[in-house]
Formats: structure tokens, sequence, C-alpha cells
């Protein structure tokens, strides 16, 4: 394979000017514009931030979950009415207190609905933090979110030898990372599934195989990220990674329905099929642009449901299949590991911009590759892909007007990359099949 067969001229051009400088520079922008606006808008003494909406408001839904579970009320776990009570009791009396400053907006709490989308387990992480005040218990979270963050990003980071040298620019490009600053601002558990992710691919690197894919069944509480996986893993003959995804997924639904009975787990299961009528009331209409996977890219672009189901359906194959066959090949683990991971969020039918917090560890994984491998003929194509990847969701509310959400289009491209890296001569480790 020539260089000009694996990267046009001008992909070389691009590449060529991602100098680390540049990275730097572009970094200390978006930590700057991001954590700044964050500051300004979250400096008011209420419930609600400059712009009218409750601070760390998907929050609400997980922190009166856990409050229903400690009062013995897990019943109404899934009752809208009661939740959307318990949301009231808690952000009007302090907006009624300020409501001078803050005047009523469409975002009160009278208009806002926060849906619990989550299955009953999950609210038992938040039952620690139900005593506290709905903002303390929010603080709380979101810094727990962040020690988990800078955690995983530690883990993999020691695990990538042509990375460790950069140690300031990584930390410094993750606090750039726009689905962070998401996952701050809204109080999102996302923090969680990048623990899954990360610790999956450490037990990968240490030969622990049915480990890693216990550590993916975890997943299951968020099973939207297991439509792919366990279909990458069969086509694969990825046994061992198999057989523990199904087990670990299993054995916490077997464990939720005898904690909460089957009436609360039925309720659960009736929501994820009804969960269309929740998603436009939750994300205040604009949940297709603030989606990043194949299902919204063909519901933004194609105006008929049915043709753009099919192509979601069509692509997720093909998706599906390319990354089975990067992971059955000989390419380096952090090749398969990468692979995988884009084809969950490819795959994901609702993948929120909070969401790709879980793609930290491919980034993180395919830039140290990139680095041991500066002469490969495809790094040109890779590096540049990376760098769209990491930027392009914070520019996805554009898709509203422009209806192309060009993050999942850097997506799709960067697998396609990896397959054809697999294809090309890289070095050689022994791959996970087993």
């Amino acid at each position: 394979m020539t260089t000009q067969e694996a990267c046009p001229a001008w992909v070389s051009s691009l590449s060529a000017c991602l100098t680390q400088r540049r990275i730097l520079a572009h970094a200390v922008i978006l930590v700057l514009c991001l954590w700044g606006v964050c500051a300004v808008d979250f400096a008011t003494p209420s419930t609600f931030d400059r712009a009218g909406n409750i601070k760390f408001q998907d929050f609400l839904s997980f922190y009166i979950s856990g409050k229903l579970i400690a009062q013995g009320r897990a019943a109404d776990l899934y009752n809208e009415p009661i939740r959307h009570s318990e949301m009231l009791t808690i952000a009007r009396p302090i907006d009624v207190a300020h409501e001078a400053l803050f005047p009523p907006t469409a975002h009160t709490p009278t208009n806002v609905r926060i849906p619990n989308l989550y299955g009953p387990q999950v609210a038992l992480v938040f039952v620690p933090l139900s005593p506290l005040s709905f903002l303390v218990a929010a603080q709380i979270w979101v810094a727990l979110t962040l020690l988990i963050y800078f955690v995983c990003i530690y883990a993999i980071w020691r695990c990538c030898p042509n990375l460790r040298p950069h140690g300031k620019l990584t930390a410094l490009a993750a606090f750039a990372f726009p689905p962070l600053f998401h996952v701050f601002v809204r109080g999102q558990i996302s923090a969680l599934v990048l623990a899954c992710f990360t610790a999956g691919f450490l037990a990968l690197k240490a030969d622990r195989l049915w480990l890693a894919g216990v550590a993916l069944g975890f997943l299951a509480f968020k099973p939207q990220f297991l439509v792919a996986i366990p279909l990458i893993l069969l086509l694969a003959h990825a046994w061992k990674i198999f057989g523990g995804v199904i087990l670990s997924a299993a054995a916490q639904l077997a464990f939720t329905r005898l904690y909460f009975g089957p009436t609360v787990v039925h309720n659960y299961f009736t929501m994820l099929r009804h969960t269309a009528r929740w998603i436009d009331t939750a994300e205040l209409s604009l949940a297709p642009i603030q989606m990043h996977s194949l299902r919204s890219f063909f519901s933004l672009l194609i105006p008929s449901p049915a043709i753009a189901f099919a192509l979601y359906v069509l692509s997720s194959i093909c998706v599906v299949w390319l990354a089975s066959q990067v992971w059955k090949s000989q390419s380096p683990a952090a090749l398969q590991f990468s692979a995988l991971t884009l084809a969950a969020a490819l795959v994901n039918p609702h993948l929120f911009v909070y969401d790709l917090l879980f793609l930290v560890p491919a980034f993180l994984l395919l830039t140290d590759w990139s680095l041991k491998n500066s002469q490969h003929p495809a790094k040109p194509a890779l590096d540049v892909l990376l760098y769209l990847a990491f930027l392009l969701p914070l520019f996805g509310p554009l898709a509203r007007w422009t209806h192309l959400q060009l993050s999942v289009i850097a997506f799709a491209a960067l697998l396609h990359t990896l397959r054809r890296l697999q294809t090309s001569e890289v070095p050689i480790e022994l791959p996970i099949t087993s």
C-alpha cells in the first residue's frame, strides 16, 4: 500500500496542520469557552441558571428516583404525575424565592417533564444522596463524575506508552472534550458507561476475557449500548467475552427483578417500548440534533420515518460486520477495542451528546497507535478523523438547519479506516477471539 493509495494529498496537508502547538491552542480555546460559559450560566443563587433552565436538569430524575426508593415508594418510579409533583416540591420553592430576579420562562418546572428513562437498579446508586438537598446532591454527583472521568483517563493513559510524554496535553484535551461539558451541566451518569468500557479494556489487556465481558455486560443499565456489542463478539467468535456479557447482563436483570419485584420491572419495560413519546418532552423537542448515531443521522436526513429506519438497520448491519472483521483480525488490541467502541456508538438508537463520553478510551488508544506508527501510510487520515470525531459533537445543533449530523460521518469514516488498517501492515499482536 503506497502513501498515495492510503491517503490523498489534501488529507496529508490537513494532518500536517495538526501540530502539537495548534492542538494545544485549540484545547485551551475550548476549555475557556465551554467552562467559561458554564461558570457564568451557573453563577446564580437559585435552582435555575441564567437561561431559566434547572441546573443539573437530568440529575433531577436520578435524585427523585433515589428519594422514592428511600421512602419505600419504588412502585412510583415510573409514575409520571407523582414524579412531576416531586419535581415541583424540589424546584418551585426556591424559584419563587428568586422570582423577581428570574421571571418564569418556557422552561419553568410547570412546563418541564423529567421522565425516568433508566432501569430501577440505577436509582439505587442515588439513595445515599436522597437525604441531601437537590443542589448539594447534584454538586456531589458531578464531583464524583469528574473523579471517575479522570481516573478512567489516567488508567487508559498508563496503557499508552507513546502518549505518556504528552500528559499535560492529554489532561487539557480531556477538559476540552465537548461531551464532558454536557455531562457536567446536565448531571448525567455517562461516567458510569465510561467506567464499564475502561474496565473492559483493562481486563482485555490483562487477558481476563471473561472479566472483560462482565464489565461490558454491566452496560445493561443503559441497554442501548448493548445493541451492537454482543452481535460483534458473536460474529467474531469471541466466545469468552460474549459469554461474560450475556451472564453479566442477565445477572443484573435478575437482581433487579428480585429486588424490585415484577411490577416495577414491567413498568420499566413498558416505558422503554414507548420511549418515542417521552423523548421530545424530555429534550425540549430538540432530541434529534442532540443525538450522534446512525438512527438520528437518517432521521434528520430522510423525511420518511420508514425509509430512515430501514437505512438505519441496513447501515447498522454493515457497521457490525466491519467491527467484527477488525475484532477477529490480527490487528492490535487497541484497534480491535476501538472498532467495538465506535460500532457501539453508531448502532446505538439513542446516543445523546453526553453519552459520547465513553469514546475517550478509543481516542486515547488510537492516538497512541498513531504516535507509534508515525510512518504508516494511513496515519494522516487517522489523525484528521480523530480530530474531527473529537470536535464535531460541539457543532451538533447545526443539524437543526443542515439536517446533516457530521459527527456520525466522522465516526463511520474512522471505523472504516480501522478496517483498512486491519488489511494493511500493522504490528502483529494476538487477536482477542477466544
